[in-house]
């Protein structure tokens, strides 16, 4: 969906500066909706929220072929995920012991990733000069009742998303019930706000917070400083660079069925070691000129990154289980998690702005992590463990 809007803007011949608009509006829309969207994946069975958040995507892409901004289009997609975050993870809490979260978060991690390279493999495709030029892409925008550019693409988009929809039917039923809640704004707000403080002052749900928080944040500014490292040190095109990120996702998902072999959720908080590693490492990337060492550089980045952010999540979502609901502290962790995509993303749009070299964003997010990751370590060696994870 994502290549899609971007090649409607790119033909309408929009500005440059219109295309980093498309991920701010589509992360506002986790933010925003925040308050919501986790008391409401709480009222009803799992399921059926993940098939009424499909009904959005589908929406944004009839939205599409009507015409509407695709910006705004876009955003509507963001909503529909936002709806659907809490109830796919929220029903994984419902389902699964303690005990074997690692292991589910692990490999929601590996088919995340998976859903993600085939996205971006199935978007290049869609709107190819190969694809919109053959026979068949022709035929069928011929008996469409709707002709704008991109028809078929879109149509395409749209039955992908009715058939994750469908797929819904068969997800069975955790049959865990919550107490009803008050709609009014302000008893949603007073609500929300008191989860957010609840799940911050837990000593290890505010420590997986905060390392979840950090990791989206700087792994969004990664997606951006890789592209710009490709070209400018290692003299890649757009393409070539693509295939870096590639490799980061290889590695992430190495990373986490790693983590699923070898971490317990009762020694979760010991892969904070792992995240100060990922800090320290990411100052190689100033020292690689060639693509072979920045391949193995990025799937070796992206190993770390995954093997610690799988026991992360999984003992963020013990913990929020624990004190809130499986819909509420899954909400919780969006909005931190996305609001911390888009200050690090501000952040990183302002050294842009002022020049900053390639190599001073490098060290900008190696010091960041690695500050973090070590305050992070700090504060744990200061908490009893095992009287929390059973606490």
């Amino acid at each position: 969906m994502l290549l899609l809007v971007i090649a409607v803007l790119q033909a309408q011949g929009q500005a440059a500066f219109w295309i980093p608009l498309i991920k701010v509006m589509f992360t506002l829309s986790y933010v925003l909706s925040g308050p919501w969207v986790g008391a409401w994946s709480d009222s009803r069975p799992k399921h059926s929220v993940m098939m009424r958040a499909n009904g959005l995507k589908i929406l944004a892409c009839v939205a599409l072929l009507a015409g509407v901004d695709p910006i705004a289009a876009f955003a509507l997609t963001g909503l529909g995920a936002a709806v659907y975050a809490p109830a796919k993870y929220g029903l994984v809490t419902e389902l699964v012991p303690a005990e074997e979260l690692v292991h589910a978060n692990a490999w929601i991690e590996v088919t995340a990733v998976c859903a993600a390279l085939f996205g971006v493999m199935l978007g290049g495709a869609l709107v190819a000069d190969a694809w919109l030029n053959s026979q068949l892409c022709l035929f069928l925008t011929d008996w469409l009742p709707l002709n704008p550019l991109y028809a078929v693409s879109m149509s395409a988009v749209g039955m992908l998303y009715l058939l994750a929809a469908l797929l819904n039917i068969f997800i069975p039923d955790s049959g865990k019930r919550y107490e009803a809640t008050a709609w009014n704004i302000a008893s949603v707000w007073r609500h929300f706000c008191q989860d957010q403080r609840r799940l911050w002052r837990d000593p290890l749900g505010g420590i997986s917070l905060s390392v979840t928080s950090l990791f989206w944040g700087v792994g969004a500014s990664m997606q951006l400083l890789v592209l710009a490292w490709a070209q400018a040190m290692l003299d890649l095109n757009l393409t070539q660079a693509a295939y870096l990120q590639a490799g980061t996702a290889i590695g992430v998902m190495a990373g986490a069925v790693l983590a699923a072999r070898c971490v317990s959720l009762a020694n979760a908080p010991k892969v904070l070691s792992a995240g100060i590693g990922l800090g320290l490492a990411l100052p190689l990337m100033t020292l690689v000129h060639t693509w072979p060492w920045a391949l193995a550089l990025t799937l070796a980045l992206g190993m770390l990154g995954g093997f610690f952010v799988v026991p992360m999540n999984a003992m963020l979502q013990a913990r929020g289980v624990k004190l809130l609901s499986a819909g509420r502290s899954i909400s919780v962790q969006n909005t931190c998690e996305n609001s911390s995509v888009l200050l690090l993303l501000s952040a990183y749009s302002l050294l842009v702005f002022l020049h900053v070299p390639v190599q001073g964003l490098i060290w900008a997010l190696a010091v960041l992590i690695t500050t973090g990751m070590c305050a992070m370590t700090w504060r744990y060696r200061h908490i009893s463990r095992g009287a929390l994870i059973t606490g």
